[in-house]
């Protein structure tokens, strides 16, 4: 199926990855729906975008871990005035350290967002999409979704989550016009960092295992338009997702807990 779509809705649009999406679609041409909770900075992002790229740039700020944030984007799906054809659920957060240790609304709200706004979010496009016979559905999942992750033990779990429902959905769309992606990044310079309390401490990987958003955000609209379903960025990524699938359950998920050891 060509790919183009004529108008995307991305969540967590105000940095990272999310930004780095809306920037690669608006160069392509799509109009863009933005969605945070930071309202301040995607009016930003969307006066810089509506200057250089002459497209239609809205702003919904809103907060996805709460039923009346998700609720307002879920109408702005359905809406009609403006047919949204690609969405991309890209709004996440990820928490680090022992889960015994963890405050377990942080968890919660992790949960939320990162699993049940994308299952809510999807499920309202979906069906427009059908009946329009065209669409994309985009999650930003992670390469973590591959294993267990100890030391960050509920985001792995929500990230496998998302690809395995992705991987569904997208089987369930076939011959629909529909296509499913699951992106699935590795180590990325964003605020995901600071905010998963790993500071600074990603730089004590090596430069070939990190990449920066706008170069996640290539790779994965290339893959996307490509009608990949499962879209992991960067060669060294793509290595590590097929040695984890490999590896006996029990060595990687020690893997998994040496590599956390070094970012945290």
């Amino acid at each position: 199926m060509k790919f183009d779509p004529k108008h995307a809705l991305v969540t967590g649009a105000s940095a990272g990855i999310g930004e780095g999406i809306a920037k690669e679609l608006a160069r392509r041409g799509v109009n863009l729906t933005l969605v945070a909770r930071r309202g301040d900075a995607l009016e930003t992002l969307a006066t810089t975008l509506r200057a250089e790229h002459k497209i239609t740039v809205d702003v919904l700020a809103a907060d996805l871990t709460t039923t009346d944030g998700l609720a307002s984007v879920e109408t702005r799906l359905a809406s009609t005035d403006t047919s949204i054809d690609m969405v991309v659920n890209n709004a996440g957060f990820g928490t680090t350290g022992k889960f015994v240790d963890s405050v377990i609304d942080d968890e919660q709200r992790e949960i939320q967002l990162n699993v049940m706004a994308v299952v809510r979010l999807t499920h309202a496009a979906i069906g427009g999409m059908v009946a329009r016979k065209r669409g994309w559905i985009v999650n930003v999942s992670s390469l973590g979704s591959f294993q267990s992750g100890p030391g960050m033990a509920t985001y792995c779990a929500t990230k496998a989550f998302v690809t395995s429902f992705t991987e569904a959905i997208s089987e369930e769309l076939r011959g629909t016009g529909v296509k499913a992606t699951a992106v699935c990044p590795g180590f990325t310079t964003t605020e995901f960092q600071s905010v998963a309390n790993q500071g600074e401490a990603i730089n004590n990987l090596p430069g070939f295992a990190i990449m920066n958003s706008d170069q996640v955000a290539r790779s994965a609209i290339k893959q996307v338009a490509s009608g990949r379903v499962i879209a992991i960025t960067g060669l060294t990524n793509h290595a590590l997702g097929i040695s984890s699938r490999l590896m006996p359950r029990a060595v990687s998920r020690r893997v998994a807990a040496s590599m956390m050891n070094k970012v945290t």
